[in-house]
């Protein structure tokens, strides 16, 4: 079974908040999200916690990746988020090369957005980013989607408006 795993660190009572919103995202788009706290982890511990990068050359990309970012408090991140992001994130996974290719393809035809990067995710699997505003992020994951069905399989068309500044920071590069 394929998953990707989130490290959070902060305050006890944050982590449970951030553990539980990102739970019940991930249970609304399908998936089976699983959560656990660790309260103050032994020393011996972080041996296994803070596990290096790591690159499979198969997939020809990283299957261990350390964002390198600082951690801001909520409100830096508020007062900067509207000044740097973009209005909408777009999302298109499919199984099959050229599905996510035509997809893609299809949905910057049918609205001014721009890709942000693409995904290999193994088993096929190719997820591609775009970025705009909302109305037309929007347009054009509904676009793509609806070409995937002739080509390939249709995983996941989704769309984050306003994504938060440490979102972005996952985004791939």
């Amino acid at each position: 079974m394929l998953g990707i795993c989130f490290k959070i660190q902060g305050a006890p009572d944050a982590v449970t908040l951030a553990l539980q919103a990102g739970y019940e995202l991930a249970a609304t788009l399908g998936g089976q999200p699983v959560t656990a706290s660790i309260n103050r982890p032994d020393e011996d511990a972080w041996q296994v916690i803070d596990v290096p990068r790591e690159y499979n050359p198969l997939i020809q990309q990283d299957v261990v990746w350390i964002p390198q970012f600082e951690a801001t408090s909520q409100s830096e991140e508020e007062s900067n988020v509207a000044k740097r992001a973009p209005d909408a994130l777009g999302f298109i996974e499919t199984q099959g090369f050229t599905a996510v290719f035509q997809a893609i393809d299809t949905a910057c035809k049918a609205a001014q957005v721009e890709v942000v990067g693409k995904e290999k995710l193994g088993g096929g699997y190719v997820t591609v980013v775009i970025q705009g505003d909302v109305a037309a992020v929007r347009a054009a994951v509904d676009a793509g989607q609806g070409q995937v069905a002739a080509l390939g399989k249709l995983i996941a068309a989704h769309v984050i408006s306003r994504p938060s500044e440490n979102v972005l920071k996952l985004l791939p590069s």
